[in-house]
């Protein structure tokens, strides 16, 4: 009998999951024939509806005052209504990605050129560092756009048919066949070395809350932090470039690429290297919180 149950149970989460992704897929069909910007603004609309009504709003606006301590309540929900709408934005350019990309210059600016020139000319490679701002789905694309081979890892999506949908929507935006799209685990461990080994960049995204990373304080916050990809850094002579990312007012993507960090003498160990960057990323958010993923419970 239990068995049985298990069996039907497992049957309804399959349905469901095949449900959400012909739902999305339809979707992307839609977007995919109307203007980027327009698509754009559908999902950001849609997200600033829905969003304050999930549990996560709440994880947002705790997230924003642990950052912001003194805001008041119209800026709280200002900033929070707006951040669900890049949100919404993100989300669905990330449906026609490779569209946006096809049409980058149009849509997409990109700064600080001067700081990587000459800098892929030698067969040397970098560790990109970036975090969950603007629309993070398009760093990866650009940098392969910019001629550097670039893997990065993901994160899995339980859905395995919109898992699936999404790597490919990711996959078919690069250019370079050596570029490539990894998930987190064991298998990622090795794809990234393997590739820093034949002379691949790597893309850290370094905001994310990582359960087996290291307390390091964060606006003033101690919170689990990789710092794996620094080890990895200093083992294969990788210089880190900061890649800072915002969304203007006029719908147009910026990154920035900054020049290589060059830590203090007095910051040697992978905890004081962590710190030095997050006093870099802080000041980003700080600058553009709105473009900031406040719904990640980043502080728990």
């Amino acid at each position: 009998m239990l068995l049985k149950i298990t069996y039907q149970m497992k049957k309804i989460k399959k349905i469901k999951y095949f449900l959400e992704y012909i739902i999305v897929y339809i979707i992307s069909l839609i977007l995919n024939i109307l203007p980027i910007n327009f698509s754009s603004y559908i999902g950001g609309f849609i997200f600033k509806i829905f969003g304050p009504l999930t549990k996560t709003h709440f994880i947002a606006k705790n997230n924003y005052l642990k950052i912001f301590p003194l805001a008041k309540h119209k800026e709280v929900k200002k900033n929070i209504l707006l951040s669900w709408e890049n949100l919404g934005r993100t989300f669905f350019e990330l449906l026609i990605l490779p569209k946006l990309i096809k049409l980058s210059k149009k849509y997409i600016k990109i700064e600080g050129l001067d700081n990587l020139k000459n800098l892929n000319t030698k067969n040397e490679r970098f560790m990109f560092i970036t975090i969950h701002q603007s629309n993070w789905e398009i760093v990866v694309p650009i940098i392969d756009k910019l001629k550097f081979r670039v893997g990065a890892i993901y994160r899995h999506i339980n859905n395995p048919y919109l898992n699936n949908f999404i790597l490919k929507k990711r996959s078919n935006s690069l250019n370079n066949i050596k570029s490539f799209y990894t998930p987190k685990g064991k298998k990622s461990a090795v794809d990234i070395i393997k590739a820093i080994k034949n002379n691949s960049s790597v893309l850290v995204v370094v905001d994310q809350k990582d359960s087996a990373g290291i307390n390091i304080p964060f606006f003033g916050n101690d919170v689990k932090t990789q710092t794996g990809f620094l080890k990895i850094a200093k083992k294969y002579n990788m210089k880190i470039i900061p890649i800072e990312n915002t969304r203007t007012s006029t719908n147009i993507l910026n990154l920035k690429f900054h020049q290589p960090i060059k830590f203090p003498k007095n910051v040697s160990n992978s905890f004081e290297q962590m710190k030095y960057i997050h006093l870099i990323i802080e000041g980003w958010i700080k600058n553009n919180p709105s473009n900031w993923f406040f719904q990640h419970n980043r502080f728990n």
